[in-house]
């Protein structure tokens, strides 16, 4: 009898892979418009959109860490219509940083694919009286507790890897958390903060117009689009590394052979010309993984994210 109950689950799971999409799919960023998932997820849902015949809507949902937006997905049908696009924020951060989580990403949810990877820049408001990366740590050293920073949320990447930042330089900088960088960016624009992490769809083209200056970046290597920025461990932060992973997830329960099917049909849209050119130009490097191997980053992160946590202190109500 348990033999073919689990017949039955891999025929339905196959059949409901031969037939999606028969609908349209909705895509759910946990972020304000703007940042770079919601960019990524804009860019491929084009293209997947054409390669389905069927819409693909990609929905934004900010606040409160993406708490709210991946616990939608966590609850939501596992039929391959709603889908997360997500950063380590929501399967490797909040976890550690939020006491009552109302999902748990190692059981609540199954990992498609990872999309790409990227860095975050360091950039600073032209009214700050500092030139470059070690002029703003003499300056916020000289003047504690004076200068501020912004990020898309508490327990966010951009948070952390300030945080992480503050603790290795024991600097005294405060933070400004909004409600992602659709929000955080306008800010330091205006002047309301002083700097800020961020990848690089976000603030090139205030950098271009000269509104931001670039201080640093977040990844052990220079980045090829902005090659003249040094890394922060270059800079006497040894080992630092805050790298964006951005990918796919979908609702526990889903039946694996559709996991698959989803998996392939976007890694398909991420390697194509079109999408990885127009990653490539906004500083992304298109990845396209397996679930098995996106899984394996996801809980490594995981591990490594815990530490980072526990040694910032960074608590979320």
């Amino acid at each position: 009898m348990r033999l073919l109950f689990l017949l039955l689950l891999v025929f339905s799971g196959a059949a409901a892979a031969q037939e999606w999409p028969a609908k349209p799919v909705r895509m759910i960023v946990p972020y304000a418009a703007g940042g770079l998932p919601d960019t990524m997820a804009r860019i491929l849902g084009t293209r997947l959109g054409e390669a389905f015949g069927q819409q693909v809507v990609v929905e934004n949902r900010g606040g409160a860490g993406g708490i709210s937006g991946t616990e939608a997905v966590a609850k939501a049908a596992p039929d391959g219509y709603t889908l997360l696009v997500a950063d380590v924020g929501q399967v490797a951060i909040n976890p550690h940083v939020y006491a009552n989580l109302p999902y748990d990403p190692l059981k609540d949810l199954v990992p498609v694919t990872l999309l790409g990877t990227t860095s975050l820049f360091l950039v600073a408001h032209p009214g700050v009286p500092a030139a470059n990366f070690t002029e703003l740590v003499a300056l916020a050293r000289a003047q504690p507790g004076k200068l501020n920073y912004g990020s898309s949320g508490t327990g966010s990447i951009h948070h952390l890897a300030t945080e992480a930042l503050k603790a290795a330089l024991k600097l005294d900088i405060v933070h400004v958390p909004y409600k992602g960088m659709g929000q955080a960016v306008p800010a330091l624009l205006g002047g309301q903060v002083s700097f800020l992490f961020s990848a690089l769809p976000a603030i090139e083209s205030h950098v271009k117009a000269g509104k931001l200056k670039l201080l640093a970046i977040s990844t052990p290597k220079r980045s090829a689009q902005a090659p003249e920025v040094p890394t922060v461990a270059e800079l006497g932060v040894p080992g630092y590394d805050f790298a964006p992973e951005i990918g796919v997830l979908a609702p526990a329960g889903i039946a694996p052979g559709l996991v698959a099917r989803i998996s392939a049909e976007i890694a398909k849209a991420v390697k194509s010309a079109e999408v990885s050119q127009r990653y490539l130009q906004l500083g992304i490097e298109a990845v396209g993984s397996t679930p098995e191997a996106y899984s394996a980053r996801i809980r490594a992160a995981y591990d490594r994210y815990a530490q980072v946590v526990k040694a910032s202190g960074a608590k979320a109500e």
